[in-house]
């Protein structure tokens, strides 16, 4: 098996800087991932989105932005590849927005209080899977 040339590619919308600050270099170290654009609204996100169609692997959407909401990020993801994935992480993880977020277009939805383990272990995942792509 040929290894990918490249890490993981993330997509981080998050309006919170301090969460930012802390996750990306986080997320970097744990896998062969990079953060390569950040948007704090879901209007920057989606131009970002149409502006670097297939300069990412992995979109990690927080539900409460500076503008709009990851629900609207998610519903734009839609159209995303069938080998691209978008992930929720967000405080407010309830069993309602969990189903909300999934139906909305999300492959997965994070607790940032108590699942940033399991969101890890995804990442992870992740780019171990885009590693073994041809």
């Amino acid at each position: 098996m040929q290894a990918r040339a490249e890490p993981l590619r993330i997509f981080l919308v998050e309006d919170n800087p301090t969460i930012r600050e802390s996750l990306i270099p986080a997320v970097e170290e744990l896998a062969p991932a990079r953060v390569v654009a950040c948007a704090e609204g879901e209007d920057e996100a989606r131009d970002w989105l149409v502006a670097h169609d297939g300069q990412w692997d992995l979109a990690v959407v927080d539900l409460f932005l500076a503008q709009g909401s990851g629900l609207g990020v998610l519903r734009h993801l839609r159209a995303r590849g069938p080998q691209r994935r978008a992930v929720v992480l967000s405080n407010y993880a309830t069993p309602d927005m969990r189903r909300r977020c999934l139906e909305a277009g999300a492959d997965a939805v994070f607790d940032k209080s108590n699942e940033l383990e399991d969101f890890m272990a995804y990442c992870e995942a992740q780019a171990n899977d885009v590693s073994a792509r041809p």
